[in-house]
């Protein structure tokens, strides 16, 4: 099968670069599955894992929204964070799910900002859901 070079690249530096077969990821207009010879196309993303499927095997990597920029021959994701799932700290992980789900719950306190509590949870699901499908 034909392959696509992918490099997912933060502003920290480059996070993941290889040949895949198939890139799979969350748009925000929907799940994409891309193959060597696409449409060229530019796509915000969602916070979700972009499955990268090589041979015999796939590699997860969890990204903080982002873009996703299609080439005939290349893929390019710019994304606001994003780790390789065998690089995730699952207890780091835990531990940020845990306080957000704290400060979503604290009704009482009214400088509670909660859209940014729940992209911290999403963020931090994320990241454990990645790092659990890894093992």
């Amino acid at each position: 099968m034909k392959t696509i070079k992918v490099s997912v690249v933060t502003p920290d530096g480059p996070v993941y670069e290889s040949d895949v077969e198939m890139v799979s990821t969350k748009a925000e207009s929907g799940e994409l599955g891309i193959l060597a010879g696409h449409v060229p196309m530019v796509a915000p993303l969602q916070i979700g894992a972009v499955r990268l499927k090589k041979e015999n095997q796939s590699d997860l990597v969890a990204v903080s929204g982002g873009f996703l920029e299609v080439r005939p021959d290349q893929v390019t994701i710019l994304a606001q964070s994003a780790e390789q799932a065998t690089d995730i700290d699952l207890d780091r992980a835990k531990s940020a799910k845990d306080r957000a789900e704290q400060r979503l719950n604290e009704t009482k306190r009214e400088n509670v900002d909660f859209k940014r509590a729940e992209l911290a949870l999403k963020r931090a699901m994320n990241r454990i859901n990645v790092s659990e499908r890894n093992i």
